[in-house]
């Protein structure tokens, strides 16, 4: 099946407006199983999706490896992502390094886990305060032109980093947190990106699922989400009641809660694209169905009226992983 596609950046690649994140296969929101992780990266390229985004850090190698074998049989058509730059501190919060020679060793680690000889879309997952984005781009162009990288984008990246790194090699995308409940940092991070020719791939777009309608207790959440602020105490129910606006837009659409939520990102302009990750096969084929729902200057307004810029109760992370982010 025929799925819309946006091209990246300038002269990157086209991928579908909805992508498939796999970050769930590696047990982040529980346990999962290798097996049905699998059969849902191959369902949703059959099915028409080529995106996929994975990290090094996910699973520390797991998602990788588990990614690699998906993809065998599969491998053209799709446009495979993923990241470096998050390193493991054990009973710590992760570290970042931004390093050159880190770069490059993080690239070869992920291509051999892989199974492939080019990435093509590499980020740096977080930004290395201590290294100037100009050496670590720098690195990431090499490998450019090597021949092991073909695009390169950047996560959770301030504006004027942006613009710093854009300077020393192309940007295709930037990465970042973006859905109607949490909007101010993406919106900043839109400007520069739609003046600069590139793309916005927007991850969690479902809210980390809060978006979908599904949860009407905190007591549905499981642990990883609950350490978010926005399932924490009276900030759940502030922003559950939020939700409330798109379950009631959603039935006069026809469509899900969680199909409202991306068909929202995806009309923020033809520049952005969503990440949406499940380990559901029947979910990410809800997630597809996003596509297809059509928003109207007045649905936009409706939506954004009943979930105003900023109306969004407690920080997208934690404390410490607030600190990583938006540098």
């Amino acid at each position: 099946m025929a799925f819309p596609k946006r091209a990246l950046g300038t002269g990157g690649p086209a991928v579908t407006t909805v992508g498939l994140g796999c970050m769930s296969f590696s047990g982040v929101y529980g346990e999962a199983d290798d097996a049905t992780s699998e059969d849902l990266v191959r369902r949703a390229i059959d099915a028409g999706c080529n995106h996929v985004d994975s990290s090094d850090m996910y699973g520390w190698g797991h998602n990788e490896t588990l990614l690699g074998r998906a993809l065998k049989g599969r491998r053209d058509g799709v446009v495979l992502a993923t990241k470096f730059g998050q390193v493991r501190r054990e009973g710590q919060p992760n570290g970042v390094n931004g390093k050159p020679d880190y770069v490059i060793a993080c690239c070869e680690a992920s291509l051999k886990r892989l199974g492939v000889d080019v990435i093509d879309l590499y980020y740096q997952h977080r930004v290395d305060p201590a290294t100037p984005i100009e050496e670590t781009v720098g690195a990431m162009a090499r490998l450019v032109e090597q021949g092991k990288v073909r695009h390169l984008g950047l996560s959770e990246a301030a504006p004027a980093t942006i613009r710093r790194a854009h300077a020393v090699h192309p940007i295709v995308a930037v990465q970042s947190e973006y859905s109607i409940l949490y909007r101010d940092d993406a919106e900043e991070t839109l400007a520069t990106t739609r003046e600069l020719g590139i793309s916005f791939v927007a991850y969690a777009p479902l809210g980390r699922g809060l978006l979908t309608g599904t949860y009407t207790d905190v007591s549905q959440v499981g642990a990883r989400q609950a350490a978010h602020p926005r399932f924490q105490g009276e900030n759940f129910a502030r922003n559950r009641a939020l939700v409330d606006h798109l379950v009631v837009v959603s039935k006069e659409k026809g469509c899900t809660p969680g199909q409202l939520a991306i068909a929202w990102v995806l009309a923020q302009g033809d520049d952005v694209v969503a990440l949406a990750g499940t380990r559901s096969w029947p979910r990410f084929q809800e997630n597809l169905g996003a596509a297809n729902v059509s928003l109207t200057a007045a649905d936009l307004t409706r939506l954004e009226a009943a979930i105003p810029k900023g109306a969004a109760a407690g920080t997208r992370y934690p404390a410490g992983g607030m600190k990583s982010v938006y540098l």
